[in-house]
């Protein structure tokens, strides 16, 4: 059992989520289960190790789904659990405030 005691809800969100790699595969799967290749190609700035590093740490952490299929070669898909639905309302706003922020900076850079 994790023995750090979190301040308020907030922090326990972000370290849960924490890093750039984490929110954008589980807005990848948002749009439907994926094989590892096809993960990597929507994240090609993502190394190899990362990659599977972060699958196993959402899968850990019941975020993500892997089945593994029984045949030759194996076959591995990784889809939303419970978890990763529940936190997509979340990235949706995420999603919506980075399109307002950047015709913002748009805005403010063609002023000058």
């Amino acid at each position: 059992m994790n023995e750090y005691t979190y301040n308020c809800p907030v922090e326990l969100a972000l370290n849960t989520i924490m890093g750039k790699w984490k929110v954008l595969i589980l807005w990848q799967l948002n749009k439907g289960t994926k094989r590892y290749s096809e993960l990597k190609k929507t994240l090609p700035n993502i190394t190899d190790k990362m990659l599977a590093q972060q699958l196993k740490e959402l899968e850990k952490d019941n975020f993500i789904v892997r089945e593994v299929y029984p045949t030759v070669p194996p076959k591995v898909e990784y889809s939303l659990a419970e978890l990763g639905v529940e936190i997509q309302p979340i990235l949706k706003s995420m999603q919506q405030w980075g399109i307002k922020f950047r015709m913002k900076e748009t805005d403010e850079e063609l002023k000058r």
